[in-house]
């Protein structure tokens, strides 16, 4: 049975995050660190600290979004350039993501030496972003229980990610989320352009019952 490169990054992901759960030191070196980053040239935490997470909810909330978004994304790509073509733009679209939302961050804290965050939050949040512009109407279920049109969960995601923001104290760089976001529906209208106004025109045609 073949995998498709959104189940692969979810499997890597997993490995690495549970791997560092009971392991310190491993967190601490991949960790998104701005200042370790400025100070130390430690470039290759921009793309690390997307691979791990902070304990199992983190990973899941993360990991399962991506799935659903993310397999959309794929087969968009793959459909439009080939699979070969289309998977190597997936995986770069995917990592790009990760190292652009941080960006912002790293410029706002590259000299503090507390900072840290960790997760794939601009990863995935521009595979949601991306995909509800591609299918906005695409009905996503939570859990298997409550199932929303894409571009609505795409609201409440990004509520979340702003509650979260404020509140802070979780290491997490829920921030990027936003960034993310933005690269994702950027990324995805350069290559489709058309998908814009479809976008607009099933959103304000669109009927809850």
């Amino acid at each position: 049975m073949d995998l498709s490169l959104t189940v692969l990054l979810i499997i890597g992901t997993c490995a690495s995050s549970i791997y560092g759960f009971n392991k310190p030191e491993f967190l601490d070196r991949w960790m998104f660190n701005p200042y370790q980053i400025h100070h130390r040239k430690q470039w290759d935490r921009f793309v690390l600290s997307g691979l791990i997470h902070k304990d199992y909810m983190h990973l899941l909330f993360n990991m399962f979004t991506f799935y659903f978004f993310g397999a959309v994304v794929e087969q968009f790509l793959n459909f439009q350039f080939g699979s070969t073509i289309g998977g190597l733009i997936f995986v770069t679209f995917y990592l790009a993501a990760i190292v652009i939302s941080d960006i912002p961050t790293y410029l706002k804290y590259k000299d503090n030496a507390y900072y840290r965050a960790l997760g794939a939050s601009g990863g995935t949040a521009a595979m949601v972003f991306s995909s509800i512009i591609i299918l906005p109407l695409a009905d996503i279920c939570l859990f298997g229980i409550l199932c929303l049109p894409g571009f609505i969960l795409g609201v409440l995601f990004l509520i979340y990610s702003y509650t979260k923001g404020k509140s802070g104290g979780d290491n997490i760089n829920h921030d990027a989320h936003l960034y993310g976001a933005l690269f994702g529906i950027i990324f995805i209208l350069v290559l489709s352009p058309g998908s814009g106004l479809t976008f607009i025109d099933q959103v304000l045609n669109y009927r809850p019952f």
